[in-house]
């Protein structure tokens, strides 16, 4: 990993708490600098202009190209936050995004929050290194950063090359007029992640304090408690691009005992704002049980743009599993349980394809046994699932196939006979993206069925 020398770095979350407020979005002209920081590859030209638009968010001015959408989340709360287009996010997501059952691959996107909600970046950036800033390459495509003088966390994903969004942000600028943020940051307080205390009733925004979000009990009775700890469940399941509301998934219980998350990958196409330790404790209080996939690089032959080669197929392999275990760590999710690869379909015909993604999975499941988790695979079961098993390599423990034949069964599937992965080591996704409604909400999910390994 290529890691950037510019970044003024500080451990520990930032914890600065200030209003939301919003500047004029207004086109603006741009600086020669500006200009020439907005040749971003993949851009059209538009009504604003060959370089695009300025906008404003909490003093910073943000270079917008030509093409791109922006996004203003205290305005629309339940815009999803996705990472496969062009665009510019501001403020915080509301509780329960409208987002699709599934996105998956990226390319160039920002997203600014305001900083203090616990989820604050380890990287902190001063305004005055934003023009000299390397964004490095990742795992995951994407680097989180923390502005101390606007009190704000920037998000930003690329596709395959970081160059695009590095320019982006070089562009960014902190304007003379923003005077909400403190004068002096506290940088030592922002690193120790002790947040500042606000007037008492009143929120950290400044406004009244609202109700507080009722907390699960953590405390899953007894009965249901001794199910939570076997290894593998049967029951309907549903997936779906970003964790739900913990007040969502309260309501879908009744009808659910399984749920998926995607914890991570440089193909993750939205943005997780609900998904923590906490959510996760929670939701498993509530009686769920989780597949946990991680959604990283591609088939050489897929249609997705976040790609590995022939030549890089086991390293990428080795690396996806040891960035997986490290997010799994992260959320709470015990080792010794299983963690799924997310393999979308792709054209398995193809000899030299299908070789790379053998060796890609056959790292996969090496790895993350060293790591101390169960491998599982998810993908197709024409493609991925089928390759997989008529090989010699090393075999996930488990399997999650896509099939959209409407057949609730792990069983009869014509591409997976019913010898592979069996007994209870089989999730089958049956239907693809649609809206249902459960307790009142209504999702857009994928709906499962489950016999296999879960968390």
């Amino acid at each position: 990993m290529r890691h950037a020398v510019l970044f003024s770095v500080s451990s520990g979350a930032a914890a600065v708490a200030a209003a939301l407020t919003v500047a004029g979005t207004a086109p603006a002209r741009l600086a020669p600098h500006q200009a020439a920081s907005l040749a971003l590859s993949g851009t059209a030209g538009s009504a604003e202009g060959p370089h695009g638009r300025v906008v404003e968010y909490r003093g910073l001015r943000v270079p917008v190209p030509a093409g791109w959408e922006v996004h203003r989340l205290d305005r629309h709360p339940t815009r999803c936050v996705r990472y496969d287009r062009h665009a510019v996010y501001l403020g915080r997501p509301g509780p329960q995004p409208d987002c699709p059952a599934r996105a998956v691959g990226r390319t160039e996107a920002v997203h600014i929050q305001p900083a203090g909600d616990g989820r604050s970046a380890r990287t902190v950036v001063h305004a005055d290194k934003l023009a000299s800033l390397t964004v490095p390459r990742t795992a995951d495509h994407e680097t989180r950063l923390t502005l101390p003088e606007a009190g704000v966390t920037i998000t930003g994903v690329y596709g395959s090359d970081p160059e695009a969004l590095q320019r982006l942000l070089r562009g960014t600028r902190l304007s003379g007029r923003w005077t909400a943020a403190p004068a002096k940051p506290d940088v030592r307080r922002m690193a120790t992640g002790v947040p500042t205390a606000p007037a008492e009733g009143t929120a950290p925004s400044g406004g009244p304090v609202p109700p507080k979000a009722p907390v699960a009990d953590e405390s899953p009775p007894s009965s249901q408690g001794t199910a939570l700890e076997r290894s593998w469940v049967r029951g309907k399941g549903f997936d779906t691009c970003t964790a739900p509301s913990l007040a969502t998934m309260r309501a879908w219980r009744p009808s659910f005992k399984v749920t998926n998350i995607y914890i991570g990958g440089a193909a993750r196409g939205c943005a997780q704002p609900n998904l923590t330790a906490s959510w996760v404790r929670q939701v498993r209080a509530m009686g769920y049980r989780l597949t946990a996939t991680y959604v990283g690089l591609q088939a050489p032959c897929g249609s997705r743009p976040q790609r590995f080669t022939a030549r890089s197929a086991a390293w990428q392999g080795t690396q996806a599993a040891a960035d997986a275990a490290r997010r799994a760590r992260a959320l709470g999710i015990p080792a010794s349980k299983p963690l799924y690869y997310d393999m979308e379909a792709y054209d398995h015909k193809k000899s030299a394809c299908r070789a790379a993604v053998l060796r890609f999975v056959d790292n996969w499941v090496d790895r993350l046994k060293t790591e101390g988790y169960k491998p599982c695979l998810y993908s197709s079961s024409k493609s991925g699932i089928r390759d997989v098993g008529r090989s010699s390599i090393s075999k996930p423990s488990c399997v999650w196939f896509a099939n959209w034949d409407r057949r609730a069964s792990v069983y009869g599937d014509p591409f997976l006979p019913d010898a592979w992965w069996s007994p209870h080591r089989r999730v089958k996704q049956y239907r693809g993206g649609h809206r249902e409604t459960h307790g009142g909400v209504t999702l857009n999910i994928d709906s499962d069925v489950v016999d296999g390994r879960v968390y």
